[in-house]
């Protein structure tokens, strides 16, 4: 597996593996082929991997931890922090609103590394920004959890430009996740280049757009009854069907190519820079080795035009998420 650097201190694989999947928002699933999927991603060669306290909550944290336990010198581990959550609900409605004050930061990493059962975190993001704690107090938290040697590099989530600039000016930003796809290319308007400028990797949560890029989902009764999916706008209805029309010219392109659905979106996302390393889903063996031999596929830059206009944004029927959580993003 190639790998791609984040900021300056972490080398990761040039794909990673996002974990809630395995435990959070997609129905339910096994944790014995979640462990022998995490430990086959080592050995592929993938060594970052990405939780968060919410997956669960707290479950994904427990079990990214426990699987990788006797590989955990040569993993990168990312968690977040920023939601409230209350422990006595479960999945979505655990999420009760958002907590960046400067205790909950401490306390959230603390109650992290246990779960995960490390001495570390490798990359510790902001999950959502806080607009009722200046972004400076969260990160001047997290800079302090840096030389305590609890955390290594730090990260946020679907931060703004002017959010970035100022908390990179307290302390060095490794990491930018948020969501970018083929079919959501938000990053592009500003905050690419915002990163680029200020040397901080990017990761794209949602490469293969929740799933829908890969061609396998046809209708939404594909997905289980409790699937966060089918209450975002694009998995609905007519907008279903419209963005079915895109996916289906993605899947001529790849058949043409030798690859899959899959594998052809998430080599467009990589050959977006050298500093962008996607974090797709995987819950199954076939699924993690589609996606990891994508990092080999070569793209010409015809390629990756004509990928770029079988999916025009004006194209894309519906919103990524709902109105209430893309109020969330870009603050």
């Amino acid at each position: 597996m190639k790998t791609r650097k984040l900021g300056k201190d972490l080398t990761v694989s040039a794909v990673g593996l996002g974990c809630m999947g395995m435990s959070f928002a997609y129905g339910a699933s096994d944790e014995n082929e979640s462990v022998k999927t995490l430990h086959h991603a080592v050995d592929l060669g993938v060594n970052f991997f990405d939780t968060a306290e919410t997956y669960g909550p707290f479950t994904n944290e427990v079990l990214v931890g426990k699987a990788l336990k006797s590989v955990r010198d040569r993993v990168v581990i990312a968690t977040k922090f920023g939601f409230k959550l209350d422990p006595t609900k479960s999945g979505l409605a655990s999420m009760v609103g958002i907590d960046s004050r400067p205790e909950h930061v401490k306390e959230v990493a603390e109650a992290s590394l246990k779960r995960l059962g490390t001495d570390v975190i490798d990359l510790f993001y902001q999950h959502r920004v806080d607009p009722n704690v200046p972004i400076e107090d969260t990160v001047g938290a997290m800079a302090d959890l840096v030389r305590e040697g609890k955390v290594r590099a730090l990260g946020l989530s679907e931060a703004g430009a002017a959010t970035i600039r100022r908390a990179h000016a307290v302390h060095p930003i490794a990491a930018l996740q948020s969501e970018y796809s083929l079919w959501s290319r938000d990053p592009e308007e500003e905050v690419l280049a915002v990163c680029r400028e200020l040397g901080i990797g990017f990761v794209p949560y949602s490469p293969l757009g929740r799933g829908f890029l890969t061609g396998a989902i046809r209708k939404t009764d594909d997905l289980a009854a409790d699937d966060f999916r089918r209450n975002l706008p694009r998995f609905q209805g007519e907008n279903f069907d419209a963005n079915a029309v895109l996916v289906a010219k993605l899947e001529s392109l790849a058949k043409d190519k030798g690859v899959t659905a899959a594998q052809l979106a998430l080599a467009w996302v990589l050959h977006q820079g050298d500093d962008i390393v996607p974090i797709p889903g995987a819950r199954k063996l076939h699924h993690l080795e589609q996606n990891a031999a994508a990092a080999d596929i070569s793209l010409s830059a015809g390629e990756v035009e004509a990928l770029s206009d079988i999916m025009p944004l004006e194209q894309i029927a519906g919103k990524r998420y709902t109105a209430a959580s893309l109020a969330m993003t870009n603050i």
